[in-house]
């Protein structure tokens, strides 16, 4: 096979036909299986297309909701998207749990953005400090056309500083910028900025008589927004009396109290569990994100970041006991938007923001951290009591039959069966080898092979 050059270019049937010929054994089944997945209606199927380049079809992803969610005393149901299961089965439990204790209390602490401008620059660095002020001014009304919008909304430009960072790099600085973007995630708009104020910052040094010529001369980098947000921060909480924390389970109060804060402690002090421990934040985090159409990367590269802010890993949440009162809380950054992007373009993520009665970002920032601590609280509190796989293996058993191709009825039966069981691939296909023969020197099935 030789490399294809225009592929860009060809059209989307062009691009399938060369696809299904060089990789697959069985073009027209390769075919088949891309053009299952458009959508019925061709109007929404181009919509789709143009969302990305050299789209062949789309890629389903599960959309459950999770209920009875009450956050700062309004009850919620919240979209997910996610492939992993048990998930919204943990988090929907979680927030049954604390309905009855008070619900979520969340707030926004801040709501600022960042970008910089990264130059290189060999100078005085002095001069260029004391220029400071004189330039920031010159910035913000150079760029006053791109954020007159933003402005009226109530948001913009919100300061502008000159970071020195020569002894890190030889005549590295940066103009370090915090944007307040309002209900849009904002990344376009930083980033027009960003630009404007790097020609600005060329001019000025450039045509200013109190620069020697070396110094008029400055290399620009790069501009470009930060998707490490620490001051665009949501803090979410639970709490509740001690007395209410076991619930009838097989432990005392004083027992889960004391599993599950050592399990906070150690993923404090321990970078393994802490990423595990993040992750499944994480997993309420970025259905929610996905759900409403927002950048679960950078939601993602942000927390993990914010995580290790002090120089180690740790966990994003924290759990205290005082005065009869146990409080289990998160502080995480989420640059969400309610606005531009995909939000007024897929129909799912229009749905899903109509379903939580149409937020604004910071709304969206407290809705979403709550299913984060939600999904944290479902996990921990299996992993110090029943143990994290009973309730996931039951949750993956359809998977499994799925693999094996199981009817509805030995779905239903071997429900039933493992009620009470251990499940793994192995003890399923034992399970279905019996059902579907009982001589015992049948071959335990394959994943794939059909039941007779």
């Amino acid at each position: 096979m030789q490399p294809i050059k225009g592929f860009s270019k060809l059209s989307k049937e062009g691009k399938i036909e060369w696809i299904a010929t060089q990789f697959f054994k069985d073009p027209e089944a390769a075919y088949h299986t891309l053009s299952s997945y458009w959508h019925a209606d061709s109007a929404v199927q181009k919509q789709h297309d143009e969302f990305i380049e050299n789209t062949l079809t789309n890629f389903y992803m599960p959309y459950g909701v999770s209920p009875n969610y009450l956050i700062n005393g309004r009850l919620y149901a919240i979209p997910m998207v996610i492939e992993e299961s048990s998930v919204v089965a943990a988090a929907s439990k979680s927030a049954a749990f604390w309905l009855s204790r008070g619900g979520f209390k969340t707030t926004v602490l801040s709501t600022k953005k960042i970008g910089q401008v990264h130059f290189i620059w060999h100078g005085d660095g002095d001069k260029l400090r004391a220029f400071m002020p004189e330039l920031e001014a010159k910035l913000i009304q150079g760029t006053a056309a791109l954020t007159a919008n933003m402005r009226q909304r109530g948001g913009g430009i919100t300061g502008i500083s000159l970071r020195d960072k020569t002894l890190d790099e030889a005549g590295y600085y940066q103009l370090h910028a915090t944007f307040e973007t309002m209900d849009a995630m904002g990344a376009n708009f930083i980033n027009s900025n960003l630009e404007e104020f790097a020609r600005i910052l060329r001019q000025e040094l450039a045509t200013d008589a109190r620069f020697t010529a070396e110094e008029r001369d400055v290399t620009i980098v790069m501009c470009i927004l930060s998707n490490y947000t620490p001051e665009c921060l949501v803090r979410c909480e639970v709490s509740c009396p001690v007395e209410q924390l076991a619930d009838g389970d097989d432990y005392t109060n004083e027992e889960f109290i004391e599993k599950f804060t050592r399990a906070i402690r150690i993923a404090t002090l321990e970078p393994y569990r802490a990423t595990t421990h993040n992750k499944g934040i994480m997993n309420g985090i970025d259905a929610v994100v996905l759900a409403t159409g927002n950048d679960f990367r950078a939601v993602e590269a942000c927390a993990h970041t914010y995580a290790a802010r002090d120089g180690q890993y740790r966990s994003l949440t924290r759990v205290d006991v005082n005065n009869g009162i146990f409080r289990f809380w998160l502080d995480i950054p989420l640059a969400l938007g309610t606005v531009g992007g995909l939000t007024g373009l897929h129909p799912m993520v229009k749905f899903s923001h109509e379903l939580l009665g149409n937020p604004n970002a910071e709304e969206l920032m407290q809705i979403t951290a709550a299913v984060g601590l939600a999904q944290n609280f479902a996990a921990v509190k299996s992993l110090v009591t029943t143990g994290i796989q009973k309730g996931h293996m039951k949750m993956h058993l359809l998977n499994i039959l799925n693999q094996y191709l199981a009817t509805d009825d030995e779905k239903e039966r071997a429900k039933v069966y493992f009620s009470d069981k251990v499940i793994s691939h192995q003890s399923v296909g034992e399970y279905l080898s019996k059902l579907r023969n009982p001589n015992p020197t049948a071959v335990t099935p394959k994943p794939g092979a059909a039941g007779l």
